[in-house]
């Protein structure tokens, strides 16, 4: 029995390494996560400006609106850029964010092909400003970053959206990994719990281990039929020790990484996460549990990213794929 399956016994996801919300709450995020570097990250300017400084690449950013007066720039501030995308500086869940890939005679056409107005633009940019979309609905910023080319080695495994890897980060380890995959249940989205596929990826190659939707396992996509098992990310390493630098730039002991892979620009940092979700276990069919007490097990390690990516892929990387 598989601890994906609807009734299981708490006993079972002890044995199976799984790590619960209390446990990764208190054992881990607590422990961890000085809330003094919270900012950081639950603020994507910020974030950018921090990847910025690390040599970390990141999506161009266009321009920034901070108050409601400024609300009617939107049109004048994008009519350079083919595509854009508008959203939440303090926003999660992928909640809040606007895509448009093109525009012509004052019309903003959205992946799935339907048009926006520049009074629909004005009037998202203003409910991000209220704090609609933002962590505690505190009022908020918004970003307006370029597109993301992304590569063409994952046509079709993605429907809408941008495909992007999620990596948890321990300590600076890389400890696990997915690839989230936007549907049309989740309208574009790669949010796990609106529909969004979830592709485990074995850290030592960065190929597919399973993949779920709605918590149950799949193999082919929902939308395109393409065999997901198939499925491998290029640029392993270096995402890898992308994800794992990012454990000096913010200070965090235990985040979710979100990367893209970008066409002409490579493996690209979209945000950070210090309250990363417990899904990534699902995808994967295995818990989180034995390689983070492993990695505690190491102490304060003085290893580089790329001797910490390297310890990550010998040690938990190599899984059986069914």
């Amino acid at each position: 029995m598989w601890f994906w399956e609807k009734y299981t016994w708490p006993w079972k996801l002890g044995e199976a390494g799984i790590l619960g919300m209390n446990k990764r709450n208190h054992s881990y995020i607590s422990r961890y996560n000085p809330r003094s570097n919270y900012p950081l990250v639950d603020d994507k300017l910020k974030t950018k400006r921090i990847a910025l400084d690390a040599g970390v690449t990141v999506p161009k950013l266009i321009g920034t609106i901070r108050e409601q007066h400024e609300v009617n720039k939107i049109a004048e501030m994008v009519k350079e850029w083919p595509g854009f995308c508008i959203k939440p500086a303090r926003g999660s869940g992928g909640k809040g964010i606007l895509v448009i890939l093109r525009h012509a005679d004052g019309l903003y056409y959205k992946p799935n092909g339907n048009a926006e107005t520049v009074q629909d633009l004005e009037r998202h940019v203003s409910n991000i400003l209220a704090g609609l979309y933002s962590l505690g609905g505190k009022p908020d910023k918004v970003l307006v970053e370029d597109l993301i080319n992304f590569d063409d080695v994952f046509d079709g495994y993605s429907f809408e959206g941008v495909p992007d890897s999620r990596v948890i980060i321990f300590k600076g380890f890389p400890v696990m990994a997915m690839m989230r995959l936007s549907t049309s249940a989740s309208d574009g989205k790669a949010n796990l719990h609106q529909g969004a596929v979830g592709v485990g990826l074995c850290l030592r190659t960065g190929r597919a281990l399973r993949a779920v939707q709605f918590g149950q396992p799949i193999r082919y996509h929902p939308d395109t039929g393409l065999d997901l098992y198939e499925l491998k990310v290029p640029h392993w390493d270096t995402m890898l020790a992308l994800a794992s630098s990012c454990y000096e730039m913010s200070g965090l002991g235990y985040i979710g990484t979100d990367m893209v892979l970008d066409k002409y620009r490579g493996p690209m940092l979209l945000e950070l996460n210090a309250r990363p979700g417990l899904a990534i276990q699902i995808a994967n069919g295995r818990g989180l549990l034995p390689n983070l007490k492993a990695v505690e097990k190491l102490g304060n390690s003085k290893m580089t990213p790329p001797q910490r990516v390297a310890y990550a892929k010998e040690h938990f990387g190599v899984f059986d794929v069914e």
